[in-house]
């Protein structure tokens, strides 16, 4: 039969409390705030001190309404009241019944009418066999740990099952909803059901912790008993040393910067696992040392910052006008190079190109003699550009590791000069400067040389890979320009990914500008004088650079320069002087007597005397031709001469002597004469076959008697059939025959388009003679021209021209003007 509750009230104060749940038998401390609450015991303690306590379906309703509350619920007396300062009420009370609510009411708090539900039948001994494995599956979950040792002790001293029942779903966490299932189940093997259910679900949950307990003390065992041990070794090395000499965790330093780069996965994983190995290292081991460098050159580079280009063509033609005077072709050649790249990337803008073909191209390379402007024009383009600018000087590098660095096995190894300039420029799109790559040398330790093949590859140089860093950097937005002075010594393979543009020599003009607008202030800046106190005339700038400087550039000049400054300076420092104005008559006075004096032309027509043209690194110049004729036999050849030279002196007797019954040469003269071929000045070597013209013109003459113009220049090489061949530097001979005093100047025809790299002012000044053949060459050359030669000498009649001579036409000379 069901136990009744007779002294239990049928409407009694309700208080609704949240997530938890109360069981009959329990001695309880609840903690009221809500007026609702409060309001429903204060009607208890003044009533007969019984409340409703209930738990809310959801713990998040403030002001619950009846339908905010379970059915059933747990009836107590109400023990003790106490009333908190902050306005809070603490209630003690004894749970006596489950009951059910058929109705709530609301006013100021919540009242029920209530039924008490009774209590089943129990006993027998599927209630005992209940009981045990309640029993022992709780002492296996209590195992867990749990529960504290006082709750676990009064769970095992309930004799009741029911009451344990109650009293381990209460203690452990169990769902709101499955506690409230145990209230509301009548029979007390129900309850044991339900409670072995939960605890199954229990031993479930904690076979899970347990082996996820497991799991994270291996991982903490693996990844931070390290960590433990270097803190503790701090500690000891702060005690040992008496101070503490580490800013926090270095290993943690370097992974928040590695962190911050935005590395590449691939690079990102390598340089991770040299951070965990310092991180695993003691600090003062030789190889943290290594590493704690190797890292330290990995978050300094440039990853992914990059200078924003300033594409603007009509600022950079503003920035190389005003940083260099002159190099035209230089200069347009640029302006092509920025006009397409800028084009590129609108395009990329607009999606039509992908962002990367934006700075692909050319990579260029200036060639021409020293001190033309070959590195200064290469900064005068990062300066247009807006990019940081970055000089390598490979003169002399021999090693494959100036270019790729050195491995990290060897002691004092480094990245290579590539990757130390991109760390100091700061961003990953410099303007790198490889400056005389035509000087790079090889050994038993690799070709240097071999190595840029992939840095000057734009299909490759993305994956560009230092041995020190040992991962791959991106170089292809990296813009290269390198410079030679002699193209001829670049590898042939590295030639092919470059662009030569070729600076030429200054001309006098030229230097005379580029010391009047850039040179002079320089120095007078450097040496502390004022524009006022010091002046040079145009005469004096023009005896500088002719006298005292040899040079296809302004280097020397600007030296010479600088001297003069100099000497001022210690005049006006010693109140000798205030100004002084430099005249070419006062040059001597300061740099001592001319260093140089130029050849100039003859003074007159001689016999066997003519006038070439060479070429050198620093311009050109014209060469005397001497030939004698005295008793003997043979060829002797003296000046220093080279092979090709002394060959162009035996192809020039070989056509004298083919061509003897037509000059009207003496053949017994030619058989019995030494024939003597002299070329000062004697200590000068001279190589190259375009003396070819000046040797046959001065042998025949010499031959024949009759002399050769004095006002003639040539430059060209024969052939043995009489063909005059094309030569190279034409421009810098004919500035230094100008330069002589020469006003004709024979050359070969097939260098007619180069006539248009002479300045216009000085093709009007002078007389241009094309040549085919060696008779037109001789027609210009000789006084009295190819009718002189073919005239018999003792006034008989013209001889015959040998078959297959070429009559020569006079009218092949011309006179080149302005228009040219």
């Amino acid at each position: 039969m069901p136990t009744e509750h007779p002294n239990l009230p049928k409407n009694i104060p309700v208080c609704p409390v949240r997530g938890s749940v109360i069981y009959p038998t329990m001695v309880q401390h609840i903690d009221a705030s809500r007026a609702l609450s409060i309001g429903a015991i204060e009607a208890a303690m003044s009533g007969e001190k019984v409340i409703l306590i209930v738990s809310q379906r959801d713990k998040d309703v403030d002001d619950p309404k009846g339908s905010d509350l379970y059915d059933v619920g747990t009836a107590c007396n109400v023990l003790r009241v106490r009333k908190n300062p902050d306005g809070t009420v603490q209630m003690l009370v004894s749970a006596v019944a489950r009951v059910r609510v058929s109705a709530y009411t609301r006013g100021d708090y919540l009242r029920a009418d209530i039924e008490a539900l009774p209590e089943g039948k129990s006993g027998g001994v599927e209630l005992q066999a209940l009981a045990r494995e309640l029993r022992e599956k709780f002492d296996t979950v209590a195992s867990g740990g749990r529960l504290n040792a006082e709750s676990v002790q009064t769970i095992q001293s309930k004799e009741d099952p029911g009451e344990m029942a109650d009293h381990i779903a209460f203690n452990l966490d169990f769902k709101l909803e499955d506690k409230q299932a145990l209230l509301e189940i009548d029979s007390v093997e129900g309850r044991l059901r339900k409670i072995l259910t939960l605890l199954d679900t229990e031993q479930e949950v904690q076979a899970v912790q347990a082996k996820i307990r497991a799991q994270v003390k291996e991982e903490i065992d693996k990844n931070q008993r390290e960590y433990y041990l270097r803190e503790q070794m701090k500690v000891i090395q702060k005690e040992l040393n008496g101070s503490d000499d580490e800013d926090g965790d270095e290993a943690e330093a370097f992974r928040a910067k590695i962190d911050a780069l935005d590395l590449k996965p691939e690079v990102k994983k390598d340089i991770d696992r040299e951070v965990n190995r310092l991180s695993r290292m003691h600090p003062d081991a030789a190889e943290a040392s290594v590493i704690r460098t190797y890292l330290t050159w990995v978050t300094e580079l440039p990853w992914n910052t990059r200078s924003e280009d300033r594409l603007d063509v009509g600022e950079a033609a503003q920035v190389l006008d005003e940083d260099h005077s002159g190099l035209e072709k230089v200069k347009d050649r640029v302006l092509e190079f920025l006009a397409v790249r800028r084009l590129r990337k609108e395009r990329a803008e607009r999606g039509e190109i992908s962002a990367d073909e934006v700075n692909k191209g050319p990579i260029l390379v200036f060639t021409g003699p020293p001190g033309v402007g070959k590195t200064s024009i290469a900064q005068s383009i990062a300066k247009a550009l807006g990019r940081k600018y970055v000089r390598i000087a490979l003169g002399g590098a021999r090693d494959e590791s100036d270019i790729r660095g050195h491995r990290r096995t060897y002691i004092g190894a480094m990245p290579g000069r590539l990757i130390q300039g991109i760390r100091t420029a700061g961003t990953k799109n410099p303007v790198v400067l490889l400056d005389e790559i035509d000087k790079l040398g090889s050994s038993y330790q690799g070709d240097p040389s071999s190595a840029l093949l992939e840095v000057l590859d734009p299909s490759q140089n993305q994956h560009f890979t230092d041995h020190y860093l040992g991962v791959a950097f991106d170089l292809s937005e990296v813009m290269f320009i390198a410079t030679a002075n002699y193209p001829e010594q670049i590898p042939a393979a590295l030639m092919d990914r470059m662009e030569v543009i070729d600076f030429s020599s200054y001309i006098e003009q030229e230097k005379l500008e580029i010391a009047k607008r850039y040179l002079l202030p320089r120095q007078l800046t450097q040496n502390g004088l004022k524009p006022n106190q010091i002046s040079f005339t145009d005469a004096s700038l023009e005896k500088l650079i002719s006298n005292y400087t040899r040079e296809a550039g302004v280097r020397n000049l600007e030296r010479e320069i600088g001297t003069v400054a100099r000497k001022v300076a210690r005049r006006i420092a010693t109140a000798e002087v205030k100004r002084v104005k430099v005249t070419d008559k006062e040059l001597d006075r300061y740099l001592g007597q001319a260093r140089h004096t130029p050849e100039s032309e003859n003074k007159e027509d001689m016999v066997g005397v003519s006038t070439g043209m060479f070429y050198t690194p620093v311009g050109g110049d014209i060469l005397f031709v001497e030939t004698s004729i005295m008793p003997g036999k043979g060829l002797v050849l003296t000046g220093q001469l080279g092979d090709v030279m002394k060959e162009s002196a035996r192809a020039a007797l070989t056509y004298a002597k083919s061509n003897a019954e037509r000059f009207h040469i003496d053949k017994d003269r030619l058989d019995n004469s030494e024939i003597h071929v002299h070329v000062p000045a004697g200590a000068i070597p001279k190589e190259g076959p375009s003396a070819g013209g000046a040797m046959a013109t001065s042998l025949i003459s010499a031959l024949t008697g009759i002399p050769a113009r004095h006002d003639v220049a040539m430059t060209g090489e024969m052939t043995l059939t009489g063909r005059y061949l094309p030569i190279g530097g034409l421009k810098e001979k004919v500035l230094g025959a100008r330069r002589a005093g020469i006003k004709h100047i024979i050359m070969p025809k097939a260098n007619e388009a180069d006539l248009r790299d002479i300045p216009a002012h000085l093709r009007a000044s002078m007389s241009f003679h094309p040549c085919e053949t060696v008779d037109q060459v001789l027609d210009v050359a000789l006084v009295g021209g190819l009718k002189a030669l073919e005239t018999p000498r003792d006034g008989s009649a013209p001889a015959v021209p040998t078959p297959g001579a070429e009559a020569p036409k006079r009218r092949n000379s011309r006179r080149t003007g302005a228009s040219a």
